[in-house]
């Protein structure tokens, strides 16, 4: 993909490496769509497990987040470390700003995934709707581009994405030109918590019927 879509970009639009570029975004997006689907599926993953007593939906969350959440790291820091020895990025490293993508996509992944495991289980169809509905975040998350250079009606728009304010920040952990200064901490953090919570509360609901369905 990152020669492809190098032969069409020839230059980036913040440094000189398109592949930095490009795995500075496309990491944490893939990062939060493994995470986001893993919970998803949660419950279909761990169903045996679940049958015993001491065993609880909780755990089974929790595992599959935790597991493809290092899983995920350990593949993002390799794949970085490989892009700034091979290419002459001349990066300066902002390792706060990292580690705030880092913790914005963790949590959004954890989020929205134990909403869409609660959904999906309650709705079974809800997983192809929620796979259909979330194709655009793609294009919308600012991968391929900078969120900053569109007019302001549009950024107001895809701001309103939270993975695009991780990859943003991402970004600004590599260039030290680019200060990622609409990436919104608050904001991220507001919807994670709340899109949490809502998912949580219908989980401790309807847990035994989605695991009895």
């Amino acid at each position: 993909m990152t020669i492809g879509f190098s032969l069409i970009i020839r230059s980036p639009p913040i440094g000189t490496s398109f592949l930095l570029f490009y795995a500075s975004g496309m990491l944490p997006f893939s990062l939060y769509m493994s995470l986001s689907n893993s919970v998803m599926q949660s419950f279909r993953f761990s169903r045996t497990l679940l049958k015993y007593p001491a065993v609880t939906w909780v755990d089974a969350v929790l595992a599959r987040f935790l597991l493809n959440a290092l899983t995920g790291l350990i593949v993002m820091i390799c794949l970085l470390a490989g892009v700034l020895v091979v290419s002459d990025t001349r990066a300066v490293l902002d390792y706060v700003a990292i580690l705030h993508a880092v913790w914005m996509t963790c949590l959004i992944g954890l989020a929205v995934g134990v909403l869409n495991c609660a959904l999906s289980g309650m709705l079974p169809v809800w997983q192809q709707v929620w796979s259909i509905l979330s194709r655009p975040l793609f294009l919308m998350s600012g991968i391929f581009f900078l969120i900053d250079a569109f007019p302001d009606k549009v950024q107001k728009f895809l701001w309103l994405n939270p993975v695009a304010h991780a990859i943003s920040s991402m970004r600004a952990g590599f260039y030290p030109t680019y200060r990622g200064e609409n990436v919104d901490l608050v904001y991220v953090a507001v919807f994670g918590l709340i899109t949490l919570f809502f998912g949580i509360v219908l989980l401790v609901r309807y847990h035994r019927e989605i695991l009895n369905g």
